[in-house]
């Protein structure tokens, strides 16, 4: 019985050739295919795939969010991050969200393929790259030496509502996507500048580019 895979980047190419490489392989299939974080967790929901190869940065809903949705209304389904970035917030972001894996994209088919195997199987799976980043945060958490990102201060729902807005939403198109009323958007915003001490949606805008929620 072959694993079946779910790819949600926002990079079609990234996405094609992923599928080539994937269906190459016996014993794997890709079922499907998104392009933003919120279809990712639609797909994820409506056809349950043994693992979802996701990319951290894509639009509507980013990886980490994304991901940590799956997790919790997919238990089955194990989230595999694939991501250009070795950077500590983003790992440690992926990880936090309840990924089983994270890769570089840089990383060679056949350490993929093992991958998709060993969180197949119910297990975890780093690159050395990323284990070693994994190792240096617990060795300076014993330390006393680091600092936890400032984006995972804010909830979920409050990064949500902020990558919506840096990408121009207005407060009724973002209660209407959420499902929630204009004045309790309004409220986690002003919740949201309040703990970044920020005061303008321009400032919001640069703190989610420069923290890797969303890009230009």
């Amino acid at each position: 019985m072959s694993i079946k895979i779910l790819l949600a980047d926002d990079h079609k190419m990234m996405r094609d050739g992923l599928r080539v490489l994937i269906e190459n392989h016996a014993d794997m299939e890709v079922i499907a295919q998104a392009d933003n974080g919120r279809d990712a967790v639609r797909l994820a929901r409506k056809l349950n795939p043994d693992v979802v190869i996701m990319d951290i940065n894509m639009p509507h809903l980013n990886g980490m969010d994304a991901a940590q949705q799956v997790v919790e209304e997919s238990p089955e389904t194990r989230v595999l991050a694939l991501s250009m970035h070795s950077d500590r917030r983003f790992v440690l972001g992926m990880l936090k969200a309840g990924v089983s894996g994270y890769l570089l994209k840089d990383c060679a088919f056949e350490e993929l393929a093992l991958a998709i195997e060993t969180v197949t199987a119910g297990r975890h799976y780093l690159s050395p790259m990323i284990a070693g980043t994994v190792v240096q945060d617990y060795m300076d958490h014993l330390s006393g030496k680091g600092k936890p990102s400032v984006l995972l201060s804010l909830s979920t729902r409050e990064r949500e509502i902020l990558q919506m807005i840096t990408e121009g939403k207005h407060t009724k198109e973002i209660a209407s996507v959420l499902h929630l009323s204009a004045k309790t958007v309004e409220t986690h915003r002003l919740k949201m500048m309040r703990k970044l001490d920020i005061h303008s949606i321009a400032e919001l805008t640069r703190f989610a580019i420069r923290e890797g929620l969303t890009t230009l």
